[in-house]
């Protein structure tokens, strides 16, 4: 016996709707077609799938059999159906992201909140522990999404803009720079910098403002998460460079003071780093959406 999705599709709905001539209604076909269906079916079993002459039509045991088949693969093939579907139209996929901009959580966690509103079948995971080999990550499809400010040529991958933005010194209130509006990179000569864990050359207080000026601070500290950072600026431990969104945020806080780097600023552009195949996936380019307006909103 051969069995189709279809003779599965037809036991079900002759079951549900108590004869042919409903059952054709809802699987589109003519009453005369679907006879000769059930026909045929039965000439593959060798045996009787329906009681007729009882009204409603009853399924014999053999056709019960079957129904109880029906019954079990017809969801999963339907489902599966459904996704495929969605991935086809963009309402099913993956968003994993990986930052190697530790201060992005405080505009990003805003625009994953929104996104998972839009974009239910979608699956959002923040890969944290890929802080350091982001973009690797991306190439090798481990992450779909890498916020960084400095982009690389790599096989597949494009940069997105996403918003220019400007790292500014912290310093404690009683510091010596407090009162000045910019600084330059001789006045860090004596200072403790407070960075991320980050290589150096993906710090933009080394790669845009000291390394330039060919300028080492006296010591480096490393920490990991911004309010400890701005604790330890804030209790006089030493100054760090942060981007502004972090410092707009600290605007009232008596205890921090804000420079530029230099007299004119730094600015920096923040990406979305993204395999090329996923450039068009309606959900990807609402990501990026909902992240340059949240910057806006930060």
């Amino acid at each position: 016996m051969h069995l189709e999705l279809r003779h599965l599709r037809t036991i079900r709905a002759i079951h549900d709707q108590g004869g042919l001539a409903r059952a054709a209604e809802v699987l589109n076909i003519t009453q005369s077609a679907l006879s000769h269906q059930v026909r045929a079916l039965e000439e593959q079993a060798g045996t009787t799938l329906f009681l007729r002459q009882s009204k409603p039509m009853r399924l014999s045991p053999a056709g019960l059999r079957l129904l109880a088949l029906a019954r079990q693969v017809l969801p999963m093939v339907e489902a599966a159906e459904a996704e495929i579907r969605g991935v086809t139209q963009g309402r099913v996929g993956r968003l994993h992201i990986a930052m190697e901009c530790h201060a992005c959580f405080n505009w990003l966690l805003p625009a994953l909140d929104a996104f998972r509103h839009g974009w239910p079948q979608v699956d959002i995971d923040v890969r944290a522990g890929l802080a350091f080999t982001a973009l690797p990550a991306l190439v090798r499809g481990e992450a779909d999404l890498v916020i960084s400010s400095d982009p690389e040529e790599l096989p597949g991958v494009i940069f997105e803009p996403l918003f220019d933005y400007q790292p500014l010194l912290a310093v404690a209130a009683a510091h010596p720079l407090a009162g000045r509006d910019f600084a330059e990179p001789a006045d860090l000569a004596t200072e403790t910098l407070i960075t991320y864990p980050m290589d150096r050359a993906r710090l933009d207080v080394f790669s845009h403002f000291l390394g330039p000026a060919g300028v080492q601070p006296a010591a480096v500290r490393e920490i990991e998460l911004t309010d400890v950072i701005l604790l330890l600026v804030a209790s006089g431990r030493g100054v760090a460079v942060l981007p502004d969104w972090v410092m707009q945020r600290e605007a009232d806080n008596p205890d921090l003071a804000t420079l530029r780097l230099g007299r004119h600023g730094v600015t920096r552009r923040l990406y979305a780093a993204i395999r090329e195949e996923d450039r068009d996936q309606p959900f990807m380019q609402d990501m990026l959406r909902l992240a340059r307006g949240a910057r806006a909103e930060a």
